[in-house]
């Protein structure tokens, strides 16, 4: 299950080319995403993912909130109940991170992370079930971002002119670790995107150096082609099985 689960997250965040510096994330904006396991050879709904943004002002700055929840339904919760949360807290203009928390409790197992970010630097503050409050500081790349607030990034990029089966290769911090990630352009093709109905999106393969992912250009993400590139749909295959995510529901945008 936690291969399932960083899977999600991988295919919602692991995309990145050269930004395009006019183009800002909206406040206020919420999508909501079905998420389906393959089950006996049927694709079973057994989980919402939710994202979310907001503007946060402290008393020195002004943040935008990145926020990311998964829960399975409650029918699926006897069987093994999932409740996750992924923030993050970036700069508005360049989504460059400050602060990153994890909350995860899956099947019982519980996991709290937090990511505090200061130039090439990490202090990480990380307490597990059972086990004591553990404080890590770390080095990263200057360009390393986490994992949520990279999903936001590539929505800040131009993909138009990009060219089928071109590669970028880029660096994600997760679990206290750098992961290397390459993304190839596949060219456009129309899927339904929830209430915004058929559209036209950019296809994208996504590559990791982790035994998360398995085959070639089987594990997906659609974004549509306009100037939201809202996720519309993401395809993963792990070694235990393939899912997806469908959007349901895009409102803010």
């Amino acid at each position: 299950m936690k291969k399932i689960l960083f899977t999600v997250v991988s295919l919602l965040i692991l995309c990145s080319f050269t930004p395009e510096d006019d183009v800002v994330v909206p406040s206020g904006e919420k999508l909501v995403y079905a998420g389906s396991y393959n089950m006996s050879g049927l694709m079973t709904q057994l989980a919402q993912v939710t994202m979310s943004t907001e503007m946060v002002n402290t008393s020195k700055n002004s943040y935008l909130h990145l926020n990311c929840e998964l829960a399975t339904f409650s029918k699926w919760d006897k069987f093994f109940k999932i409740r996750d949360i992924y923030e993050s807290y970036v700069n508005p203009t360049t989504l460059k991170p400050s602060l990153y928390k994890r909350s995860i409790d899956e099947g019982g197992y519980t996991k709290k992370e937090k990511y505090a970010f200061k130039g090439n630097s990490v202090t990480s503050t990380a307490k597990r079930r059972n086990k004591p409050e553990t404080i890590r500081t770390f080095n990263i790349g200057s360009s390393t971002q986490d994992a949520i607030s990279l999903l936001y990034k590539v929505r800040t990029l131009d993909f138009s002119k990009m060219k089928a089966g071109q590669t970028k290769s880029f660096v994600i911090v997760f679990d206290e670790k750098e992961i290397p990630v390459t993304l190839k352009y596949l060219g456009t093709e129309t899927v339904k995107a929830g209430n915004l109905g058929d559209k036209s999106c950019y296809k994208l393969s996504i590559g990791a150096k982790t035994d998360a992912l398995k085959g070639k250009d089987k594990n997906l993400i659609w974004l549509t082609a306009d100037a939201k590139k809202v996720p519309a749909l993401m395809k993963f295959s792990i070694p235990v099985g393939t899912g997806q995510l469908t959007l349901t529901s895009a409102t803010g945008i």
